[in-house]
């Protein structure tokens, strides 16, 4: 059964063709900072906010951002766990992801299985999620032990999706990693994008309108930039003009 944040993202792909996420890490940022950024960003038209890192170990530090940030906005906040460290009974939602490309059994089900209980008592909303990671893969390709998908294998990342699907989650998503060169590359958005019946989520490596613009016009049904909230310059303005690009796809 989908919930409230789910039917809310759904709803919002819907109306605007294309929505962004902003990422932000809690080992990044105080509570304090993180309420300025989500605040910014809401203004920026951004859909949600997600909450967390490839290494998050201070589940009291997350809950404290999670709580400064709902004080702000009205946008939802769904986390992005890394561990069962990742997990705060503060948010709206929770993205139930299973790393599918890792090599190890723990990241693609065992933590899963260790969080259910908590997530179920915390009485978090939970949005299933094909977590895939692509090209350099960042921090959380070592952290989570993944094989990335050559950036020039495209057809491996629409067996992971479609796999994804069949399982029956609801969203896929498709990770260049943290702070990479590159996004991911175009011809493998598009490619995923055809197969797929369930929504696309692509992130890593965005950083302008331009990269952005790309990524929805290949496909993508959501677009997730994260460090681009932690450099300095201003944001509102970069946030505010990747938000507008990825929103234009309703208009074609």
């Amino acid at each position: 059964m989908r919930g409230q944040t789910e039917k809310y993202l759904l709803d919002k792909i819907q109306k605007d063709g294309a929505i962004h996420f902003a990422l932000l890490d809690p080992e990044e940022c105080s509570s304090e900072s993180a309420a300025k950024t989500a605040r910014e960003v809401e203004s920026c038209g951004t859909a949600a906010v997600m909450v967390g890192g490839s290494t998050i170990v201070s589940t009291q530090h997350l809950d404290a951002i999670v709580k400064a940030i709902k004080k702000v906005v009205n946008i939802p906040v769904i986390l992005f766990p890394n561990n069962i460290t990742g997990i705060s009974k503060y948010a709206d939602a929770i993205w139930f992801m299973s790393l599918l490309n890792s090599s190890d059994p723990y990241f693609i089900a065992g933590v899963q299985v260790l969080s259910a209980p908590i997530i179920r008592k915390y009485g978090l909303e939970t949005i299933p999620l094909g977590y895939v990671t692509v090209g350099e893969g960042g921090t959380v390709s070592v952290v989570g032990r993944a094989c990335p998908i050559p950036r020039d294998k495209p057809e491996l990342a629409v067996a992971h999706a479609l796999a994804a699907q069949y399982f029956g989650m609801r969203f896929v998503y498709l990770e260049g990693g943290s702070g990479v060169k590159q996004p991911v590359p175009k011809a493998m958005i598009q490619m995923v994008k055809s197969a797929l019946k369930i929504p696309l989520i692509v992130g890593g490596g965005i950083r302008t309108a331009e990269q952005a613009k790309n990524i929805v016009g290949a496909g993508a049904d959501a677009v997730v930039t994260g460090t681009i909230t932690e450099e300095k310059g201003n944001l509102k303005d970069r946030i505010r003009a990747i938000a507008e690009c990825v929103k234009s796809r309703s208009a074609k």
